[in-house]
């Protein structure tokens, strides 16, 4: 979609004069920093968990082990013998999790904002919030029971490792803060892959297409560490997501489905392993 780039023609004559030229190469070079702000976002947050999430891969493949028999442990205990310095861990992790997600908003706000205001571009405006969560839950729905079945079908090919969702000690504590976990997950991995990059890649001038598959890529690319089924998989739930925040503009429905998924495979995991054979 090409977007409003500041600068206005009142006719053909116009277009050869040497002020617009400017202008428009003003707003090149802005695009190009609006692009690199976007790469060292990524590079802070999402970007950098796909590095090493690369690197977790290669290693896999190498460590002279089948996939199908290897796991990945997800929210485990810091100090399990210390309940105390282990929540804390755990609330930081939710807090500075959060960061980049706030950064990026920060920056919409400050560096060329969208003309109708952050809020509006992200969908996140009232009324409307109560039919969000409830279009969040039916995507939970229409995303989680195939994905489950594809998770179920990749570990059994041995295309995927087994993932244990929740490693975290059985304390009075232990339920609240998966939610918190699943939460922040939700909030940075939604924000920043589908409502800041959208918005910005939209300005510098990307197709919708281009803006859908690129952000689908980098959301496979981080949950590579898991296998290949982990990888195929959100690419394609970053493909729906994608066509969905695209067609509606509405951010908060993506957040609520991310945050339903997480929360019953973590609570699951953490209150099922060991009772249910297909964990």
């Amino acid at each position: 979609m090409t977007m409003w780039n500041g600068t206005s023609t009142v006719g053909p004559r116009r277009c050869l004069d040497e002020k617009p030229r400017r202008g428009m190469a003003r707003d090149r070079a802005t695009d190009r920093r609006l692009l690199w702000e976007t790469i060292f976002l990524l590079a802070v947050s999402l970007g950098q968990s796909a590095w090493y999430s690369i690197l977790r891969m290669i290693e896999r493949l190498t460590r002279g082990v089948p996939m199908g028999k290897q796991t990945s442990t997800l929210n485990s205990s810091v100090t399990p013998g210390r309940p105390w310095l282990d929540l804390l861990y755990q609330l930081s992790d939710i807090a500075f999790g959060v960061a980049p997600a706030m950064l990026a908003v920060l920056l919409l706000v400050q560096l060329r904002p969208p003309r109708q205001g952050v809020r509006h571009a992200l969908g996140l405006e009232a009324p409307g919030w109560g039919r969000d969560v409830g279009a969040g839950a039916m995507l939970a729905v229409i995303i989680g029971i195939p994905g489950l079945a594809f998770y179920w079908a990749a570990r059994a090919l041995g295309f995927n490792t087994t993932v244990q969702a929740a490693e975290l000690q059985h304390v009075w504590w232990t339920a609240p803060v998966l939610i918190g976990l699943a939460g922040m997950n939700a909030v940075l991995e939604e924000t920043v892959i589908v409502g800041y990059l959208f918005t910005r890649w939209r300005q510098i001038g990307w197709s919708t297409t281009t803006i859908i598959v690129t952000s689908a890529i980098i959301r496979g690319t981080y949950h590579l560490y898991q296998g290949w089924g982990g990888f195929i998989g959100n690419i394609a739930m970053g493909l729906f997501l994608g066509w969905v925040f695209s067609r509606r503009r509405r951010l908060l429905p993506l957040i609520t489905a991310h945050a339903f998924l997480d929360i019953v495979s973590f609570l699951g995991y953490a209150y099922l392993a060991g009772r249910v054979s297909w964990l």
